[in-house]
């Protein structure tokens, strides 16, 4: 039998490749490429600083500023100078504060086919659009990646989506990863990749591919991909990089693990509710909601292909009255070929917003709606409290239905306009200019690396306890994102680089006496429900609970990023044994577990000294991830094998 795509990739990248792993077997592969963002990479560069490597050893790396680009004060610029001094020593290209979204251009500059990807930034998956095997990760897994080691995971199971049909008028790629949202949720996607097949895709431009393997993060897949065809033949062509196509597909008996079919003909344009991005729903469904805000942009929707659809729809058009709408490109290039075809006039003259070519709105950046607002975004994620309003209602949707609703001021279907729909294609060449991509220094040795006063010494965690104890510091249920952990915002992610002040507003969405009753507590235990961790990779969401003393985290299961985190900042991750005993730990409970017996595939023993009951524990720890935890995290263990 032949193999998939995924299979293929991995294969070619495995280290120790004698035979194609079975699913969920741990594994190591090479990783190619690396891209960090500036909310991330300051602590990803300080941590590869530690291990004390003169440079990179991947085939290329690239430091990305899109994030933290709100220079309210002089912490972000501070960190910006870090980067790009730490970029120009140690080998590593820098994209500078306006080139635009890491994702967007990554998926332009620097994208292979074939290639591997890892990425402290969640929505790494992006380059799957292009036909890598493009996977986020913790900052951490990326700095141990720059020093030269292989990236370890369990081997997923592919999911096969084929595509059939093609999208009719106003209905996008957008809408296909809110159908398979809908169908799978934001679990669905665990441990596997979502693999696109059929003759539904033929019509998908990369960027349009880009936008349903970007928002593949949402599912909790570990990446998704299509295969490199014609498609991105074109596409490569037209950014002047033709050389690195290499046509890459399925074998034709290629087998799976699970599947699934998308009738694109059937497809209508969808919407997904506060605050999960698996609430899906038909546009229709909900039409004539008030909307007060319109965001437009971010990594998922911010291509030439997006914008263009947008342009044509409001030109000749004014956005309501009662309406804000904002639009955040994805890249300077973009921005360039709009002005040049004049669409970028049709979009400004509508009364649209222009942002700044970078994540902003989306990680609440800048644009937050107002109270108890409703604000239809194009983003891929709209948790509770992201958009920077926590009373605020968050929606996402496709470019087609953010215009509708902000032209109408209520939800509306685009197809309910009653206007031309008018298709959008690719330019044969885009205008090429990388002069905000700087060149690593040809002479390292002589570069300063430039640290502001915010950027702090990293937290070191103790090795691991033969016996922990402590306090239930907090129970929480089902879905907790990384943003409930640790919040985005403008407050906040000008902090990344100061674990002190950060781990201040760990849980605040939840619960604002957190931080400051783990401190008069000395730490101790944290218990959830499904799914602990799912959205973001920020490591800081498990950094800053480590800093504030929190020493394992008790769920019914894990999102597959922050379980690595967690494993990588030496905090032991549990999961019940029998979910019913979630039940049996309240917050404010006392408990103890005894870790001296700590193997893999081994169970433990809670005891929950307040209640006097003994609860069964399990773990996903393999001999690797055991040795980690026991050393006091990733770097003390990669120093340790190294020495």
């Amino acid at each position: 039998m032949g193999m998939n795509l995924t299979q293929k990739i991995m294969l070619h990248h495995l280290i120790d490749a004698g035979r194609l792993p079975k699913a969920g077997e741990p594994i190591a592969i090479r990783i190619d490429q690396t891209l960090t963002q500036d909310a991330t990479g300051t602590m990803a560069y300080l941590q590869f600083e530690a291990l004390g490597v003169p440079k990179v050893k991947t085939e290329l790396s690239v430091s990305y500023v899109d994030h933290n680009m709100l220079q309210s004060g002089f912490e972000n610029p501070d960190d910006h100078l870090f980067l790009q001094s730490i970029a120009y020593k140690y080998g590593i290209y820098f994209s500078k504060p306006g080139n635009g979204v890491c994702h967007q251009v990554h998926l332009e500059r620097f994208g292979i086919p074939g290639k591997t990807l890892l990425g402290s930034d969640s929505h790494t998956p992006t380059g799957g659009g292009i036909g890598m095997i493009a996977i986020g990760a913790g900052g951490l897994d990326v700095a141990l990646v720059m020093g030269g080691m292989p990236f370890h995971l369990p081997m997923p199971k592919v999911v096969k989506v084929e595509l059939t049909g093609k999208l009719q008028p106003f209905v996008s790629a957008k809408d296909i990863i809110l159908e398979i949202l809908r169908r799978l949720t934001v679990k669905g996607g665990v441990g596997k990749v979502i693999e696109y097949t059929g003759e539904g895709l033929k019509r998908l431009t990369v960027p349009e591919r880009a936008t349903i393997t970007n928002m593949g993060a949402e599912l909790g897949a570990t990446t998704s991909v299509f295969p490199s065809d014609e498609q991105t033949r074109a596409f490569l062509k037209a950014q002047g990089r033709e050389y690195h196509y290499s046509p890459l597909s399925a074998d034709p008996d290629a087998s799976y693990d699970e599947f699934l079919t998308i009738n694109l003909d059937e497809l209508e344009p969808l919407i997904a509710q506060p605050h999960m991005p698996d609430k899906v729903v038909k546009v229709r469904a909900l039409a004539g909601t008030k909307v007060h805000q319109v965001g437009m942009g971010s990594c998922t929707n911010s291509s030439y292909t997006d914008l263009m659809k947008a342009a044509f729809m409001l030109k000749g058009r004014k956005v309501h009255q009662d309406v804000s709408a904002g639009l955040a490109p994805g890249s300077k290039q973009i921005i360039g070929e709009l002005i040049r075809n004049g669409a970028w006039l049709d979009i400004i003259a509508a009364g649209v917003r222009i942002l700044e070519s970078g994540c902003g709105p989306c990680i609440g950046m800048g644009f937050s709606p107002p109270s108890e607002g409703v604000s239809i975004r194009t983003f891929n994620r709209n948790f509770l409290g992201r958009t920077g309003t926590k009373s605020a209602s968050a929606y996402l949707a496709s470019p087609e239905t953010a215009v509708a609703c902000a032209l109408t001021g209520e939800i509306t279907d685009p197809r309910d306009l009653g206007i031309e729909y008018v298709p959008v294609t690719l330019p044969e060449k885009f205008n090429i200019d990388d002069s905000l991509i700087i060149a690593p220094s040809l002479e390292p040795e002589k570069v300063e690396i430039i640290r502001g006063p915010n950027i702090q010494p990293l937290p070191l965690k103790e090795p691991l306890s033969e016996k922990l104890e402590g306090e239930v510091l907090l129970k929480l249920e089902d879905n907790i994102t990384t943003d409930h952990i640790m919040p985005a915002g403008a407050k906040i992610l000008p902090l990344r680089s100061n674990i002190p002040k950060i781990s201040e507003h760990v849980f605040e969405v939840v619960d604002t006496t957190f931080p400051a009753r783990a401190k008069e507590k000395g730490g101790g235990f944290i218990t959830g429900g499904e799914n602990y961790g799912q959205g973001s990779s920020r490591e800081h969401a498990a950094l800053a609970p480590m800093y504030l003393g929190v020493k394992a985290v008790i769920v019914k299961s894990f999102a597959r990023i922050h379980l690595a985190n967690l494993i990588n900042f030496g905090i032991l991750p549990l999961t019940f044994k029998n979910s019913a005993d979630y039940d049996k730990i309240a917050q404010g409970d006392r408990l103890s577990i005894d870790t001296y017996d700590l193997k893999p595939e081994s169970e433990l023993t809670i005891v929950n000294e307040t209640k006097g009951e003994k609860i069964p524990v399990i773990h996903p720890l393999n001999e690797r991830s055991i040795a980690i935890l026991k050393a006091g995290g990733a770097l003390a263990h990669a120093k340790r094998v190294k020495s």
